[in-house]
């Protein structure tokens, strides 16, 4: 993993290619500054290399040396709010397929093409999970907990209908260049306070680009067609 420098907004937030997709350049002016990239002293007290997202004020901070954070801004869906707790990034995915859940398939019959039994939706711009996908994990066990890009960039910093924890996809890019494999992550509605862990309700991950305001919940069993 890489510990580049911040650049400027336009530089951090232009147009890029990244493996074969085009990502817009995103109109920084339009968004609240507060939800941009930004190094800040780190309000967490955990040790560096921890992700810690705060779910009160829609910021997820990377911990790093010398009492400092990168701060990113993030949208939270409501299954972004039905769990918290510790948890380690266990697998990481460039461009990831989105299968929504049967659930959601039968609610939404246009969703059929994006089944598990059709396979799902290849990666693309157009993908709910955006440019990047981190799956966490407690031991063994699949939280069916994401932190994933969006090409919904006017949704950060704001609660919305679907979905776990999204990023700007340039934000999510950064990030997944800067954590490796089991970097721990601590999921948190109170910056300082213990964690709350909910061992028995789990969010089950819904399309964070298809507004629905309805939400899965379930035991933890993993997605084997999310995860792969």
């Amino acid at each position: 993993y890489v510990d580049p420098p911040l650049g400027d907004y336009e530089t951090m937030y232009g147009a890029t290619s990244d493996n074969g997709f085009d990502l817009p350049a995103i109109p920084v002016n339009k968004i609240d500054h507060q939800f941009l990239r930004q190094i800040v002293p780190d309000p967490t007290g955990q040790r560096p290399g921890t992700i810690v997202v705060d779910t009160t004020n829609h910021f997820l901070y990377l911990v790093r040396e010398g009492g400092q954070a990168i701060r990113y801004g993030v949208g939270l869906g409501r299954a972004g709010f039905e769990w918290s707790g510790d948890a380690v990034v266990q697998w990481k995915q460039k461009w990831p397929k989105w299968t929504p859940p049967d659930e959601m398939v039968a609610r939404q019959p246009e969703l059929t093409q994006y089944s598990a039994k059709n396979g799902g939706m290849p990666g693309g711009l157009k993908n709910p999970l955006g440019a990047r996908a981190l799956y966490l994990f407690q031991g063994d066990q699949d939280t069916l907990y994401r932190l994933h890009g969006s090409p919904e960039w006017w949704s950060i910093g704001k609660s919305v209908s679907s979905g776990c924890v999204r990023l700007i996809n340039q934000d999510i890019v950064d990030l997944y260049d800067r954590v490796p494999s089991k970097t721990p992550v601590i999921v948190t509605a109170d910056i300082g306070a213990p964690v709350a862990d909910v061992p028995d309700r789990r969010a089950i991950p819904i399309d964070a680009g298809v507004p629905t305001g309805s939400i899965l919940l379930g035991p933890v069993k993993r997605l084997t067609n999310e995860i792969f």
